[in-house]
């Protein structure tokens, strides 16, 4: 039961923040794309099951190689902003599930590939290895990526200070080397391929508050004002020292695991 009550409170993370999350969150890089098409084995015709498809971020840049998506999110917020965007474009080929990572509805034996772009350290991890085992066909792969700031710089150092101050909860509020402790035991006989590409951003003030904001840890206005305002003031001193010329250089890269089940 405690396991089911953690499934559900992860779903509805993101309820209050679907719109930030959508309008402010980086996308991916293009080398990232081609390295999937180029060596991993992604083609034009793949069927994919982006689990955790949230807002459709990641499941768009598949979506515009041609493949064919399912798109699996269990919050409505964030899977109603993803159809909406999506119906509008002149994009094809994805149909959208209501289900959960660990009970995704798909047929088994049926997907190519699974992609779990920033929301794998939300899942069950035993339970959705069973599921991408049930619905991968038998050569499928899993990718895994996450965006990540690069704490090699000063600037990233003195900020997750700042976030780990006002945030109300630490999941989410990611470190670096905390996805090669989550996706230990996951791959088959623990073998993977790691790639990591450059994805450093150039904010405006907008941006760079919105960003902050549509994290899981972030205060939420309603629920935690106080905590909420500390960081709106914070965040803005922190750009007003670091911009230039109205912006502010956000080192960042992504980080890519792929391999078997």
């Amino acid at each position: 039961m405690a396991k089911i009550n953690t499934i559900v409170k992860n779903k509805d993370r993101f309820s209050d923040v679907a719109s930030l999350y959508s309008k402010f969150r980086p996308s991916y890089p293009k080398e990232l794309i081609d390295f999937l098409f180029s060596q991993v084995g992604f083609i034009r015709s793949s069927v994919i099951a982006d689990i955790g498809s949230g807002t459709g971020i990641f499941s768009r840049l598949l979506l515009e190689m041609g493949c064919y998506v399912y798109c699996v999110e269990p919050n409505d917020d964030m899977r109603q902003i993803s159809e909406t965007f999506l119906r509008e474009s002149e994009l094809k080929n994805f149909i959208f599930i209501k289900a959960s990572a660990e009970n995704t509805g798909l047929h088994e034996k049926s997907i190519d590939f699974i992609t779990v772009a920033q929301a794998f350290h939300w899942f069950d991890r035993a339970t959705f290895k069973m599921e991408c085992n049930r619905i991968l066909k038998n050569d499928g792969k899993v990718v895994l990526m996450w965006n990540m700031r690069d704490f090699e710089t000063e600037i990233i150092k003195k900020e997750y200070e700042l976030r780990e101050k006002y945030c109300v909860g630490t999941h989410g509020l990611k470190y670096k080397d905390m996805n090669k402790r989550d996706v230990q035991d996951f791959f088959k006989d623990n073998k993977y391929e790691v790639r990591i590409f450059r994805n450093d951003l150039l904010l405006n003030r907008e941006a760079y508050i919105g960003m902050n904001l549509s994290g899981s840890y972030s205060p939420n206005k309603k629920k935690n004002m106080d905590k909420y305002n500390g960081l709106i003031m914070e965040l803005n001193m922190f750009f007003d020292e670091y911009n230039s010329n109205g912006l502010i250089l956000f080192p960042q890269f992504t980080e890519c695991y792929i391999g078997r089940i």
